[in-house]
């Protein structure tokens, strides 16, 4: 269970942040373009808009479709060990919920608050994760490779970005998240030195090594910043957008899960405001929010008070949606000297705004327009082919 004693010295004493007033809303402003410039493409868990995700065959297949980086969300096996999942809870990504051996592993942690009944992976060996399979995360995707492929290790993930370089002759960058450090410091499975080891053992430790970190907390940020000079970049989430396209909080997506153990009032809007980026420069390379933080759209809303069905598919969803203005945190992220990162980036029509005519590569040069310096997409193809004009 979650306490807010933690077993990691040096992540506590990151977590000793001062309480500070919420700071002003997000605003909304035209702010002026500037000319497309060379974007890093992260296939994000891999090309996982093909393959199932956080597998060295979506890993592979990304690489060869272009990516720059790869991105492994990192989660600790029982015995220690830093796996490739998007969350330490299993069974949205893998086949345990069907092995009977492992039935009575299904058991209830607080994630970042939440009473969460899954099986975990802090409590399973790496010889026993080995025998589970991947399976596709999103049931509109295709789920003919279900059950095929292993769940890589941290080490197998930089042994291929390694090979694949020396291969290609093109540097691949892996992009790793610490997920939910908090949680994994309180179970005695804390992810920050097993990452800088295994950093290290690689010869990756400086700013201009093929790597950057990355996390929704800040405190595990600011441990790992007096430990490696690799970039950093804070991300920042939320838990919806709103009919006018107003950023939606709502815990557990409210705020970094330190700000929660520490009772710092701020949010995550907090954290992009002019002066919450200047923080964020004191400790990261780079900011990455949630695409709708930087140009989101809004639902019109018909005589009866109801969103309007703008395509006439009988489903209300991105597509009956209309940009707005880009707000100010591109322009407040480079005034702190910060760089820009966005995510996630899908080719389902669904899920684009109208004004993208159902084209992801409009989605693209959109954001490419406006500065920013990188993005992660699920299907880096698409990514490649909007970036290079192909």
């Amino acid at each position: 269970m979650l306490t807010k004693t933690l077993p990691t010295a040096g992540l506590a004493i990151g977590l000793l942040v001062a309480v500070a007033a919420p700071l002003p809303v997000l605003a909304q402003t035209a702010v002026p373009t500037v000319a497309p410039q060379k974007l890093l493409i992260v296939g994000h868990r891999g090309a996982s808009g093909y393959r199932p995700e956080h597998t060295l065959e979506a890993y592979k297949l990304a690489i060869e479709q272009g990516a720059d980086f790869i991105e492994p969300d990192l989660v600790a096996t029982k015995d220690g060990v830093l796996i490739a999942r998007h969350e330490p809870m299993m069974s949205g990504t893998t086949d345990v919920s069907t092995r009977p051996e492992f039935a009575s592993r299904k058991t209830t942690r607080k994630v970042d608050g939440v009473d969460t009944n899954d099986w975990f992976a802090g409590d399973f060996t790496l010889a026993e994760i080995k025998t589970l399979r991947a399976k596709q995360a999103f049931a509109d995707r295709d789920q003919s490779h279900n059950g095929k492929f292993e769940i890589p290790t941290f080490q197998d993930i930089i042994d291929l970005a390694k090979s694949e370089s020396a291969r290609l002759g093109r540097s691949i960058g892996i992009y790793p998240e610490t997920k939910h450090p908090i949680f994994h410091s309180a179970i005695g499975l804390p992810l920050e030195d097993r990452l800088l080891d295994a950093l290290k053992a690689a010869g990756w430790t400086e700013k201009t090594s093929p790597v950057i970190i990355q996390s929704f907390e800040t405190a595990n940020l600011k441990y790992l910043r007096g430990k490696t000079n690799v970039r950093l970049f804070q991300l920042v989430d939320a838990d919806d957008v709103d009919k006018d396209g107003g950023i939606v909080l709502a815990a557990p997506f409210d705020k970094p899960y330190d700000f929660v153990v520490t009772g710092d009032k701020r949010t995550f809007k907090d954290l992009v405001t002019a002066e919450g980026l200047k923080e964020i420069a004191t400790y990261a390379d780079g900011v990455a929010p949630w695409k709708p933080y930087l140009l989101a759209g809004k639902q019109m809303i018909g005589a009866d008070g109801k969103p309007q069905d703008l395509n006439k598919d009988g489903a209300i969803d991105e597509r009956d949606r209309v940009l707005l203005p880009p707000t100010d945190v591109i322009k407040n992220a480079r005034a702190a000297g910060l760089q820009i990162h966005t995510w996630t980036f899908r080719s389902e029509p669904k899920r684009l705004a109208s004004d993208f005519k159902d084209d992801p590569v409009a989605e693209y040069r959109a954001f490419l327009a406006l500065g920013i310096d990188g993005l992660f997409s699920d299907f880096p193809d698409i990514a490649v082919k909007a970036r290079d004009g192909k």
